[in-house]
């Protein structure tokens, strides 16, 4: 009994398709409730913005731990060094040379001769192969290629080191007879084929990619790309209940954790699916997770700098002494420090810089049918400016007036609200968490009113962005 590995695709194709979108913290949650549902890979979108993309690459890397990391790279040395560089940490990683083999698609998107891609895609797995033993050749709508010059990249692929061969119909026009067929005439042109393993990748134009997919296990094929989202794709629910229910027909089964299935997916397509309202500045929501982080006094050095990491945050190392010494004075008097605290920690003692923005004053009006509607006065430097926006709520409204004065959106990663004292007049602390250029900025906000302190959090916030942009 074989067994099949399921390669995830779902951040990938978000970015492909255009049809939806996720937030920075959002794909950190998305790739580690595929490493804990059992799914072979989980690929991930390349360089584009080189600050940006290599912290996620890197925020990822660290927090799968069973699964591949895939990523693809660009078709030289340097692109092949930037996405190394970024994935190398992870436990498991795999580099991935992309390549398109069909005339219309090297010809009118890639501007390139047959010669010229062969060589550049040589080249690529040469230098994939110099960094890591995983190493994935992908010839891109494999299915309209011309069969010869299909042979001819896959000897190379196989020939340069590339230990996996995925061969593409993204036309999606095979019926699954069809594909079959390809593929058997694959392995007889290709003896060399045998000596590496297969992966597919199926469109669903004609709604047949599930049973494509299928067909291509029974004909030998080791790998699967599919989507827990699906968006013209193989879907990872039907592939794992066919494959479940077909596993003696097949002679194949997949790691995927069919008790926790349906509960995982539930969370990806809520992530997916939910848009941002234009009266609010939460960006496409990441629900509540769970996070098990639990310190103790026990704890050394390395073990908070470490949490600190797993929140996301990139800190100095002047910064990281301050959270560790704001950590141990909350520890003696603490049995549990959780995530929710160590933000707090980091709020209030990592980057503390000048207020640049200083609240000056505020107004808030709201009603069970009209809305909010927020008026924020703050000082930048020798300036009062105004922000008048409307919201779902007051700290929608709020955070929106804000936006409109620093003339900026940022992704708020995280907002949380607590109570400091009890009693009628207890103090309320809020956590406000930015994201901007990738990096994580935290704002800690306290006042006997909840929607003061989420505006002084998010202005806390922001003046850490703008001070670390001025000194740039």
């Amino acid at each position: 009994m074989k067994t099949i590995r399921i390669s995830d695709i779902t951040m990938k194709q978000g970015t492909q398709s255009g049809r939806y979108a996720l937030t920075f913290r959002e794909k950190l949650e998305v790739s580690k409730l595929l490493d804990r549902l059992g799914v072979s890979v989980v690929e991930l979108e390349g360089i584009t913005q080189q600050k940006i993309d290599s912290l996620r690459i890197k925020s990822i890397a660290a927090i799968v731990k069973n699964s591949i990391v895939a990523v693809p790279v660009g078709l030289s040395e340097e692109q092949v060094e930037l996405v190394w560089t970024a994935l190398k940490e992870a436990p498991h990683p795999r580099l991935q040379v992309v390549a398109p083999v069909s005339p219309v698609q090297m010809e009118y998107l890639f501007h390139k001769k047959s010669s010229a891609m062969l060589a550049d895609a040589q080249a690529a797995i040469l230098a994939c192969k110099k960094r890591t033993e995983d190493v994935e050749f992908v010839a891109d709508d494999a299915t309209r290629s011309d069969p010869e010059f299909l042979y001819r990249m896959i000897r190379m692929a196989i020939g340069a080191g590339a230990g996996l061969i995925t061969v593409c119909d993204t036309a999606g026009a095979m019926l699954p007879s069809e594909f079959s067929t390809f593929l058997d005439e694959l392995y007889t042109q290709v003896p060399e084929l045998s000596q590496v393993e297969l992966g597919v990748s199926c469109s669903d134009a004609l709604s047949m990619a599930d049973a494509c997919a299928m067909a291509a296990v029974c004909r030998g094929a080791m790998e699967v790309k599919a989507a827990a989202y699906r968006v013209d794709t193989v879907s990872l629910a039907n592939l794992t209940k066919l494959l479940a229910s077909k596993e003696d027909l097949c002679g194949a089964r997949c790691t995927v954790r069919t008790t926790e299935l349906k509960r995982s997916l539930n969370q990806i397509n809520w992530m997916c699916q939910t848009s941002r309202s234009k009266l609010s500045p939460f960006d496409n929501g990441a629900g509540q997770t769970d996070n098990e982080l639990a310190l103790t006094c026990h704890d050394d050095r390395a073990a908070v700098d470490h949490a600190v990491e797993g929140l996301g945050y990139d800190l100095s190392e002047e910064d990281r002494t301050r959270v560790w010494e704001a950590f141990q004075r909350m520890a003696v008097h603490k049995k549990k420090v959780g995530a929710r605290e160590l933000d707090a920690i980091v709020a209030s003692a990592a980057m503390q810089v000048p207020d640049i923005y200083h609240l000056e004053a505020y107004a808030i009006n709201t009603d069970n049918v009209m809305g909010a509607t927020a008026h924020i006065k703050v000082r930048y430097k020798d300036q009062v400016l105004d922000g008048l926006s409307a919201g779902d709520g007051p700290v929608d409204a709020s955070f929106l007036a804000i936006e409109q004065i620093a003339g900026c959106h940022y992704e708020l990663d995280d907002f949380q609200i607590q109570a400091v004292t009890e009693g009628r007049e207890a103090l309320g602390e809020t956590v406000v968490k930015l994201r901007y250029n990738g990096k994580l900025y935290s704002g800690r906000g306290l006042s006997t009113d909840i929607s003061a302190a989420s505006i002084l959090a998010y202005i806390n916030a922001l003046n850490k962005i703008v001070y670390e942009e001025e000194m740039a």
